[in-house]
């Protein structure tokens, strides 16, 4: 894309990584989960560098593509017994702290959007508050691991609270896909995620945040792996 600096390529591939890592981090550094993040991140970027989801006459049809298989298998974790003993077995602390990469990834938007690649809509200065999830997910873990004195309750309602907004802003960029945008008044297609690096936007790091906050109230729900300073916070 002609409009993007290359720094922003550069910010989101960082990010990018950074999530990868935390998200491996939060399994223990399982083999099987770098191997297929890995193996899914390559699959795609190669298909992104071939042009299989830039042309925007296809975008659209293709665009579940990107999301649906992951989200699809991720989602299947908690319908299986080994996929529940998976999702228990993570890491809560990282799994809460992971979601700073929201930050970075609204910045990235910000500058798609200056860029012409996608609408006001999907960032923070339209109708994306997503961002607010990254700047609260350092503040949470500190008051509930290093000072102990948030709750298990609070702890589900901002993982609820960040999968809502993830979910608008997911909503969003659907709704603007070329061949959409105009059908729901959006004055600029979403051409951006048919571009690479920023595809694994929706093929990698939207469903690895929608899983760590799933995963998170699971765990929350079931108190596990999670330690009260003060049993008068848990309710």
């Amino acid at each position: 894309m002609e409009n993007i600096a290359w720094y922003v390529y550069v910010l989101f591939s960082a990010t990018v990584v950074l999530s990868a890592w935390l998200f491996i981090k939060a399994t223990g550094y399982s083999k099987t989960g770098i191997i297929m993040i890995i193996v899914w991140t390559i699959i795609q970027s190669g298909l992104g560098l071939s042009g299989f989801y830039s042309n925007t006459d296809s975008l659209t049809s293709r665009f579940p593509l990107l999301v649906i298989p992951p989200v699809l298998f991720l989602g299947s974790r908690f319908f299986t017994v080994s996929g529940k003993a998976f999702i228990d077995g993570l890491d809560l602390k990282t799994l809460t702290i992971f979601h700073i990469i929201r930050i970075p990834v609204e910045v990235t938007l910000l500058f798609l959007f200056l860029g012409n690649a996608i609408p006001e809509a999907m960032t923070f200065e339209g109708r994306n508050f997503d961002i607010l999830s990254g700047l609260s997910a350092p503040v949470i873990y500190y008051f509930a691991f290093v000072k102990k004195s948030l709750g298990k309750t609070a702890m589900i309602i901002w993982n609820v609270i960040c999968i809502v907004l993830l979910l608008s802003v997911v909503t969003s960029a659907v709704l603007s896909l070329p061949e959409r945008y105009n059908q729901f008044g959006f004055e600029q297609p979403n051409i951006g995620v048919g571009f690479f690096p920023f595809l694994l936007l929706p093929a990698l790091l939207v469903p690895l945040a929608l899983f760590s906050g799933a995963a998170a109230i699971r765990q929350l729900v079931l108190n596990k792996n999670f330690t009260f300073k003060n049993q008068n916070h848990e309710n």
